[in-house]
């Protein structure tokens, strides 16, 4: 164990990031304040997401700490905006000289850090490891698999995670399963979450439920048929059960001349505390989103995964969502199968809600 007080540079830039991050943040707060030998977070926000409600109302209700370093970096090609960052997260980290430098997920941010670190020799711890849709096409899996062979420490949520980086030929001595922080996370502020004034009046107009829906994927929102079918699979469905539909601002802007039935609720994007209280009361997901297919599966809400393939297999192989690609009568189907069909979740599959005291010890090893 350690005994003197190390540094740890934490980086994030996107929404599931923030909720991912405030389980471990709030967990190394504890050990800072608590213990002597704690670690010192550095938390750097890349501006992936700098939309305020993509952002700043995440650090605001889930007490997050105030980034210390805000790169301002959104915007452009994958390429461009991955090469901003891996510029500017160096010159962090080569002023913070941390000890280990944390990175969330699969996004341009993860991708980021975890190569600013790497080439100034510095360990790379990983939470969310292992994930794999086994689909090289899609931006997020580059960016997962280049992160956990750069990774000291690859911090995985579940038992096939653990698998993946077996047959990839990482030591296992790297590895830790420790369930999964998303978890965490819903365990945590379902209990002290307060929807905001403009979420409760639309629940109140929706008193027999509604389908939750999230739409945002390159694959499926830049391709006009996809994209398409989507909406119309979307706008079917409305007219069994109201569609709420919080939207990406770049989603927003491909939608071009959509009409909406009145019974699609297009919002803008939505607080943590605003989408726990939709995922209470919806009757069904449909996403192509991946922190949404299982934050659905905590809530023992069923999920259509608009989607050709997913990083959370388990819950397909569990018969808890369906894959149904840009299939519009597929994902129509299954929804409405759904109406009548929830099974009741376990929390097994992705532990028991301290992933985020499980990565601390791991790091105090």
């Amino acid at each position: 164990m350690r005994t003197s007080t190390q540094k740890i540079v934490t980086i994030v830039g996107a929404r599931p990031q923030f909720i991912k991050a405030a389980v471990v943040s709030r967990a190394l707060a504890r050990n800072e304040a608590n213990r002597p030998g704690a670690w010192h977070e550095v938390l750097v926000h890349t501006g992936q997401h700098h939309d305020a409600n993509m952002s700043e109302i995440f650090f605001d209700e889930m007490r997050i700490p105030r980034p210390a370093h805000h790169l301002g970096i959104a915007g452009g090609s994958h390429g461009s905006m991955t090469g901003r960052m891996l510029e500017a997260v160096e010159r962090v980290l080569l002023e913070e000289h941390p000890d280990v430098v944390l990175v969330y997920g699969d996004t341009n941010s993860t991708l980021a850090g975890a190569l600013a670190a790497a080439k100034l020799h510095l360990p790379v711890a990983h939470v969310e490891a292992g994930l794999r849709s086994f689909n090289r096409r899609m931006p997020e899996e580059i960016n997962r698999v280049l992160t956990d062979h750069l990774a000291e420490w690859l911090f995985a949520p579940t038992e096939a995670a653990v698998a993946n980086l077996a047959r990839e030929g990482i030591l296992a001595a790297k590895v830790w399963l420790v369930g999964d922080v998303m978890l965490d996370a819903a365990l945590f502020y379902q209990h002290i979450a307060q929807p905001s004034d403009a979420t409760r009046q639309l629940l109140d107009k929706l008193p027999g439920g509604f389908f939750l829906a999230t739409l945002h994927r390159a694959e499926n929102t830049d391709d006009p048929r996809r994209l398409g079918a989507l909406l119309s699979a979307l706008a079917e469905l409305s007219a069994t059960r109201p569609v709420v539909l919080p939207l990406h601002p770049r989603t927003r802007k491909l939608l071009g001349q959509w009409a909406p039935p009145s019974s699609v609720y297009v919002l803008d994007p939505v607080g943590y505390f605003d989408m726990l209280a939709l995922l209470n009361a919806c009757c069904a997901v449909l996403t192509d989103s991946g922190g949404l297919q299982k934050e659905a599966f905590f809530f023992s809400k069923r999920c259509v995964v608009m989607r050709d393939e997913t990083e959370w297999v388990e819950l397909v192989d569990a018969g808890h969502n369906v894959l149904a690609g840009a299939d519009a009568a597929r994902i129509v189907s299954s929804a409405l199968s759904f109406l009548n069909d929830r099974p009741r979740s376990s929390p097994a599959l992705y532990g028991d809600g301290h992933a985020g005291e499980r990565i601390l010890d791991a790091l105090d090893r």
